[in-house]
C-alpha cells in the first residue's frame, strides 16, 4: 500500500510524507497541490466515512482543529479569509479541505469555490507541494500550532 491509497493509515503509521502535526482530532497533511499556498487536509484518526460517523467528542475535537488550522492559515499565510469544505463526494472517507484565500487572486475566483479553479491545477506539477518551494510555509504552520496547542 502506498500512502496515496490509504492517506489515514499511512498517517497513523508514520509514512505520509505530507503528515505535519497529529492533532487532537485529527491528523493535518499538507495539500499535494498549492496553487493556494498553505492548502491543508484534516484527517480523522480512524478511517469512517462521514462527520456524522464520529461520535460528539470526536467532533467537536476534529472541528476545532479545523478551526484551529484556519488561524495558523490566516496567521502563517496572509490569507484573507479561509475556506473549509468536507465534501466526500470524490474520496469516500471523512477529510477536511482547509484552503487560505487571498486577495491576489482574480476577483472573479475569489467569490466561488475552489473547485471551480481551472482542473489543472489539482495535477500541474507548478502547483504541485515541493518542498524546496513550500517546506518554508509548511514548517510556519506547524510551529504555530505547537505553540497554540
Amino acid at each position: 500500500m502506498t500512502w496515496r491509497e490509504n492517506r489515514i493509515k499511512s498517517a497513523q503509521n508514520g509514512t505520509n510524507p505530507m503528515l505535519i502535526k497529529e492533532m487532537t482530532g485529527g491528523f493535518l497533511v499538507f495539500g499535494d497541490v498549492q496553487f493556494l499556498p498553505g492548502y491543508c487536509v484534516l484527517l480523522p484518526k480512524r478511517e469512517l466515512n462521514s462527520l456524522n460517523d464520529l461520535s460528539l467528542e470526536e467532533r467537536e475535537s476534529f472541528l476545532l482543529d479545523m478551526s484551529l488550522v484556519g488561524d495558523a492559515l490566516l496567521s502563517v499565510c496572509g490569507a484573507t479569509r479561509v475556506n473549509y469544505d468536507i465534501l466526500g463526494n470524490t474520496d469516500n472517507y471523512l477529510h477536511a479541505h482547509i484552503f487560505p484565500r487571498y486577495d491576489w487572486e482574480e476577483e472573479e475566483r475569489r467569490k466561488m469555490p475552489v473547485w471551480l479553479y481551472d482542473k489543472s491545477n489539482w495535477n500541474n506539477p507548478d502547483t504541485a507541494y515541493q518542498e524546496e518551494k513550500h517546506g518554508e510555509i509548511r514548517a510556519k504552520i506547524k510551529d504555530y500550532l505547537d505553540q497554540k496547542s
